[in-house]
C-alpha cells in the first residue's frame, strides 16, 4: 500500500528539523520538505536526501502553493504549517480534487491558532484541521510578562538613550506590579499561565470570557467592565468572526488612565488604526501597548503602529522557545498521523 504523503510547508528551525523529520518518518509517511525557510539547503539535502523529497517555493504565495499541490497530479494527503500559511477555499478545492492520486484529508498546525485555515471550506471538503493547543502556553505567558515589565519600566526608551550616551533618569517613579490589576481577556491555557505568574508577583488578576470556563479567577460580567477596572489588559483568545474587531475605539476609550494593552493573541482582534490613534493622543487613557500579532504579517507586514514610541512591536515571536516549538512540532506530527490512520480519539480538531 502506498504511503500517505505529507507536505511540510515550513521547516522547523535548527536542530529541531531533524527531530521533526524523524517523527514523520517513524509514522511511515512519505515526506516532502519545503526548503524555502531552511538556512543550509546543502546540509539538509545531504543528510536527508535518501529519505525525504524536497521542494522550494513561497508557501504564502497562493499560486505557488497551488502549483506545488497539483504538481504531477500526485497531491498530498496532509499539509503541515508552523507559521500559519493561509489555506483558503481555492487551495482546499484544488487539494481535494478527485483526479489527484492523493487527496488532502488533514491539515495540521504546529501551534494553537487555526484562523489561517478557512474552516467552513475545510469542513465542506471533508478535511480535518488539527492543532496543538497549549503547546506554547508557558512561552507566551512569559513573553506577555516580559512585554509588561518592559513597558512598565520604560526599558526601550532607557536602552535607546543609554546607547546614545544620555543618562536619563525616569521623569516620574515607576509603578510596581503589586500596585496594578491585570485583566485577562480569554482565560484559557495561556491566560491562566499568565495569571499564575503575575499573581505570584503580587498583581491582582481578573478575567472576562464569553464562555463559562469554571476557572479560579474573578470574572467581570462584560468586557467593558474589565477594561474599566484593569490597569493592564492582556488578550488571549482566538481570532473568530465573533472576536474580530473586539477591541476598537469604543472599547479603548473605556480603559483606565495610564493603562497598558498587551496583544499576543491575534492581530485582527484589535482595530490597529484605532489603537494607533489612541497611542498618538496624549489625552487618551491608554498610555502604551505591546503588540506581537498583527492584521498583516510576514511579507505583507504593515501597521499604523509603526514609529510610535509607546508601541512595543515584535514579529509574532511570543511562542518561539525551543521547548514550545518542539512540543508543537512533535505533537502535530502525532496528531496528523493518527487522523490519517483513522484514529481520531484524543486528537484536537478545530471546528468551523
Amino acid at each position: 500500500m502506498e504511503r500517505a504523503r505529507i507536505l511540510l510547508l515550513d521547516a522547523a528551525p535548527g536542530a529541531l528539523l531533524g527531530r521533526e523529520l524523524e517523527r514523520w518518518l517513524d509514522h511511515g509517511l512519505a515526506v516532502t520538505l519545503n526548503l524555502r525557510r531552511v538556512a543550509d539547503h546543502a546540509a539538509v539535502r545531504a543528510r536527508w536526501d535518501d529519505r525525504v523529497d524536497f521542494t522550494d517555493f513561497d508557501a504564502f504565495d497562493e499560486p505557488a502553493l497551488l502549483a506545488e499541490t497539483l504538481r504531477d497530479g500526485h497531491g498530498y494527503d496532509s499539509v503541515k504549517s508552523r507559521a500559519g500559511v493561509p489555506l483558503r477555499a481555492a487551495f482546499l478545492a484544488a487539494a481535494t480534487d478527485p483526479g489527484l492520486t492523493h487527496r488532502l484529508r488533514v491539515i495540521g498546525r504546529a501551534g494553537a491558532g487555526t484562523d489561517h485555515v478557512e474552516l467552513t471550506a475545510a469542513a465542506r471538503h471533508g478535511v480535518a484541521v488539527t492543532h496543538t493547543p497549549g503547546s506554547n502556553a508557558p512561552a507566551v505567558a512569559e513573553f506577555a510578562l516580559a512585554q509588561l515589565l518592559a513597558l512598565l519600566r520604560d526599558l526601550p526608551a532607557h536602552n535607546a538613550a543609554s546607547h546614545q550616551g544620555s543618562w536619563r533618569p525616569p521623569a516620574t517613579p515607576a509603578t510596581e506590579l503589586s500596585e496594578l490589576t491585570l485583566g485577562i481577556v480569554g482565560p484559557g491555557r495561556i491566560g491562566l499561565a499568565l495569571a499564575d505568574r503575575t499573581t505570584a508577583l503580587g498583581m491582582d488578576v481578573q478575567c472576562f470570557s464569553r464562555r463559562t470556563t469554571g476557572g479560579p479567577l474573578p470574572r467581570t460580567t462584560t468586557l467593558g467592565a474589565l477594561l474599566a477596572t484593569s490597569d493592564v489588559v492582556s488578550l488571549h483568545l482566538p481570532l473568530t468572526p465573533r472576536t474580530r474587531g473586539m477591541v476598537g475605539r469604543a472599547e479603548l476609550a473605556l480603559m483606565r488612565p495610564g493603562s497598558i494593552l498587551l496583544n499576543t493573541a491575534r492581530g485582527g482582534i484589535v482595530d490597529e488604526q484605532a489603537l494607533a490613534d489612541a497611542l498618538r493622543d496624549p489625552g487618551h487613557p491608554l498610555s502604551a501597548a505591546a503588540v506581537d500579532t498583527f492584521e498583516h504579517e510576514h511579507a505583507a507586514f504593515a501597521s499604523p503602529l509603526f514609529g510610535l514610541p509607546n508601541a512595543l512591536l515584535t514579529p509574532h515571536v511570543a511562542g518561539m522557545t525551543g521547548n514550545a516549538m518542539a512540543t508543537a512540532a512533535l505533537h502535530c506530527a502525532d496528531h496528523i498521523a493518527a487522523l490519517l490512520a483513522g484514529r481520531p480519539d484524543g486528537v484536537p480538531v478545530a471546528g468551523a
